[in-house]
């Protein structure tokens, strides 16, 4: 499985322009803050001073988790096909909120534990129906993992646009993504997990224990593509694929919460360049989404106490990134509008 080349967005000539431009801004240096480093980054992005966003869509993923067994999640694991069934029916927040903004969705079933038969709007990638338990076996074989990362690739080679968000559902996937998260930065287990859907604080002690004995069992495993296929979900394995490839293809990459992180985590071990990509939507209020972004040097763009998934921040974030590409295209300079600018 070849995976996607990433190179670095760092061009000292086009930063230099994307300065001027942004600078010669009717504004004082620097006033509209993270918008400014934000359409800079875009801009060296798609290798342009002038940046813009073109067919924006969110790929949501969908898997069920082998680990609910272990009792880890406040909801049974039938939420997640059901709520798969309410994204079809145009009736969660994310379908609420992609077409407030002119988002298209597309609802990938990566590896639900139901048969959804033929169904317009859901695109069919399942590769299993759920991961096994990793308290006892790892979630995938090495062959499921690769085939949902290709899946996601290819999603990804073939979506038109220059925004790529992602979001997810699957009952459990908090606990894989805290599993993840230990395991990639190195973090105690119990700085990594949190509520989910509303587990009490004995759920998620217990949680907690369950993932420290599976990391136990698993002792042996380190590599990036082993922890993912170990301790992984089908639809964050997938989400990584889509990423790096959406990377190689020069896309913009919007980053939701807790679990498209920890998917995010996986990529960026194996091809590090692909931060440069990532425009971080919020931080979650799940527990340790912040960790994660401290991790990666991160600065998300909003903090609304967002702990849905869905790619609901994604969608929330994305009129900042037009915002951003808006005011460089379309913002009058001090020349053109014959403002005299700062003294010296």
């Amino acid at each position: 499985m070849p995976i996607p080349s990433i190179s670095s967005t760092a061009n000292d000539n086009l930063s230099a322009a994307l300065d001027r431009a942004i600078n010669n801004k009717t504004k004082p240096l620097g006033s509209l803050g993270m918008l400014e480093s934000l359409a800079k980054q875009i801009g060296l992005i798609q290798n342009t001073a002038a940046p813009s966003i073109q067919d924006p869509a969110i790929l949501v993923f969908a898997g069920d988790h082998g680990v609910v067994a272990e009792g880890v999640s406040a909801y049974p694991q039938d939420v997640t096909w059901q709520m798969v069934e309410n994204f079809l029916a145009q009736g969660a927040a994310i379908n609420v909120f992609a077409k407030q903004n002119g988002i298209a969705l597309h609802v990938v079933d990566a590896g639900v534990n139901h048969d959804f038969g033929p169904r317009d709007g859901l695109l069919d990638r399942k590769v299993a129906p759920g991961t096994r338990n990793f308290a006892n076996d790892p979630a995938m074989t090495a062959a499921q993992c690769a085939a949902a990362l290709e899946h996601g690739m290819a999603l990804a080679a073939d979506l038109p646009g220059n925004v790529v968000g992602f979001g997810e559902m699957g009952i459990g996937n908090t606990t894989a993504a805290a599993a993840l998260m230990h395991k990639l930065t190195g973090l105690p287990v119990a700085q990594c997990v949190g509520a989910g859907t509303g587990l009490s604080s004995e759920g998620v002690l217990h949680k907690q224990r369950v993932i420290e004995a599976a990391v136990e069992h698993h002792a042996a495993i380190n590599e990036p593509l082993d922890v993912l296929a170990t301790f992984g979900g089908l639809e964050i394995a997938m989400m990584a694929g889509a990423m790096l490839k959406a990377a190689e293809r020069h896309k913009v990459l919007l980053i939701d919460g807790f679990i498209v992180t920890s998917a995010l985590l996986v990529a960026a071990k194996i091809q590090p360049a692909i931060l440069d990509y990532c425009v971080f939507a919020h931080c979650s209020d799940e527990s340790g989404h912040r960790r994660m972004l401290d991790h990666l040097h991160a600065r998300p763009l909003l903090q609304l106490g967002l702990r849905l998934g869905e790619g609901t921040g994604g969608a929330l974030a994305l009129p900042l990134l037009h915002a951003a590409v808006n005011f460089v295209g379309q913002m009058a300079t001090f020349e053109s509008a014959q403002v005299s600018e700062k003294s010296a």
